[in-house]
């Protein structure tokens, strides 16, 4: 991604004056060919030789995206810092170079990075937002959940910069709303590291025990030894015995199981498919507005059909596909689902009355995404069970009849267990 990042903007720039180093960077770049971390060697020895280079700008540009690729922290605390002091406002950076700077001891990269913590949690914020207002999108439980993420780790980063800032009373509501918002081990920690500051070691000894209930995360692993010291010590704290932190766990494990329930719950509603694993567990929305539980269709052969609006192999296939289903018009046990994986829904119902398709078709909802299907048109047979039987990416034309109708037919002879 950087290799390209960089031939696009040097493809942008007009040509550079004699004895700028260009074509000596050329060769660099071409020598490092996409390793990542060659590409960004080779800018930065051309920034320490030619450092009033009319590039400099872009360069630096993407040896922060190099930084973030590779998890750089110099990298990232020298060019990140840059990018993002130059307006750039990528979320992915801001994250990264968030983290690095909270492992300083000086104040003024603690000060930088509550103020990019605040920044990144607002664009978070409003990405949430609109996330939960936008009509339906494939996938959309997913992309909320990891938006939510996103937003409880910035503010995260928040609660901890204020914390090492001294300001523990602001720190505290900031790395609560964070927990709420999206329960992780690495703010269940931080709370604790607050609150044992504030004084108040029963609140600590909780958040401590939360961070265990929770087990692993993207953002923490459990230490079995530190953890229980960890906690033993907050129990002495709190209670005046190491001991006394085995009733805090206990309800803990209560608590984080509770929050984690409601959480995929309220995700749920507003997404059925989060979550979704299989094939049964799909809901697919219509055209029609009737929804559709797939695990209602258990026992039977289905016939996926994905195709798009847009798509001219689609609407060519359409009558083969018509042929195919009167073959088995008179098998209950055998359903045909036509499936649009169209992004603009409103295009697909008068589409389909200018087609003269019949006003039926469901919206593919993630389901396409689940299986895999990265070319349309698609027909797609599923046994008695729900898995996938066969599976014809495009189709010929002479052959597509009898092709799909044999499968059929072999699906329904297979065993259903």
């Amino acid at each position: 991604m950087t290799a390209v990042l960089w031939a696009f903007l040097l493809a942008a720039q007009p040509p550079a004056p004699a004895g700028s180093g260009e074509d000596e960077l050329d060769r660099a770049l071409a020598e490092a060919g996409s390793s990542v971390i060659d590409y960004a060697r080779a800018l930065e020895r051309h920034l320490k030789q030619y450092p009033e280079s009319p590039q400099r700008a872009e360069i630096e540009r993407v040896l922060a995206q190099a930084a973030v690729d590779l998890r750089d922290r110099r990298l990232l605390l020298e060019y990140g810092v840059r990018a993002i002091e130059s307006g750039s406002r990528s979320l992915q950076l801001l994250d990264h170079v968030t983290r690095a700077l909270l492992d300083s001891e000086k104040r003024e990269d603690q000060e930088r990075a509550l103020s990019y913590a605040k920044t990144l949690a607002q664009s978070l914020e409003t990405e949430r937002q609109e996330q939960q207002k936008a009509e339906f999108r494939p996938m959309r439980g997913r992309r909320l959940d990891e938006t939510e993420y996103a937003l409880a780790r910035a503010m995260t980063f928040q609660a901890r910069a204020l914390a090492q800032l001294g300001r523990t009373e602001e720190a505290l509501p900031v790395a609560q709303s964070a927990w709420q918002i999206c329960p992780t081990v690495e703010n269940a920690r931080e709370r604790a590291r607050v609150l044992e500051r504030a004084g108040r070691f029963r609140e600590a000894l909780d958040a401590a025990a939360e961070a265990v209930a929770l087990g692993a995360d993207r953002t923490g692993e459990p230490d079995p030894v530190k953890d229980r010291q960890r906690l033993a010590g907050l129990a002495q704290k709190a209670h005046g015995e190491e001991s006394a932190f085995a009733p805090a766990l206990l309800q803990a494990w209560d608590r984080v199981a509770a929050m984690q329930e409601a959480r995929r719950a309220r995700l749920k509603a507003f997404d059925p498919n989060y979550g979704a694993r299989n094939v049964e567990e799909f809901t697919l929305s219509s055209t029609t507005g009737e929804k559709l539980a797939l695990a209602s269709l258990k026992g039977k052969v289905v016939v996926l059909d994905f195709w798009a609006t847009w798509c001219g192999p689609c609407r060519a296939q359409h009558p083969l596909y018509e042929q195919v289903q009167k073959r088995f018009r008179s098998r209950s046990d055998v359903v045909f689902l036509r499936v649009s994986t169209d992004e603009d829904r409103s295009a697909v119902a008068p589409f389909l009355k200018q087609q003269g398709w019949g006003p039926l078709s469901y919206f593919d909802d993630g389901l396409a995404s689940l299986l895999r299907v990265n070319s349309i048109p698609t027909a797609m047979v599923l046994d008695r069970r729900g898995q996938v039987f066969s599976r014809m990416n495009g189709f010929i034309a002479d052959r597509f009849v009898d092709m799909l109708s044999e499968r059929i037919r072999e699906a329904l002879e297979a065993p259903a267990q």
